[in-house]
């Protein structure tokens, strides 16, 4: 985090049962929030493409490359370019 900023949720989106989340000002590397049924799955480090904690399944992999290609996670790698 950037000094005593609090993050903050700057996205959330529901598919197939997922809740995926990102938040402003969250630690390196550039990840997102993924929770199923109220419980963690996985941190997933956008630009690395690698888990930096739990599993990624095949589903879950197109799920996140298809929010990608919508852009749904733009202003989090900006804001991690700043």
């Amino acid at each position: 985090m950037h000094g005593n900023v609090r993050r903050s949720v700057l996205g959330r989106v529901k598919r197939a049962g997922y809740i995926i989340v990102w938040y402003l000002y969250d630690h390196a590397p550039v990840h997102i929030h993924i929770y199923r049924d109220g419980r963690m799955v996985c941190k997933w480090a956008i630009n690395l493409k690698v888990a930096i904690e739990g599993q990624m399944s095949k589903k879950l992999l197109r799920i996140i490359d298809q929010l990608e290609i919508e852009g749904c996670f733009d202003e989090l790698k900006k804001q991690h370019h700043n």
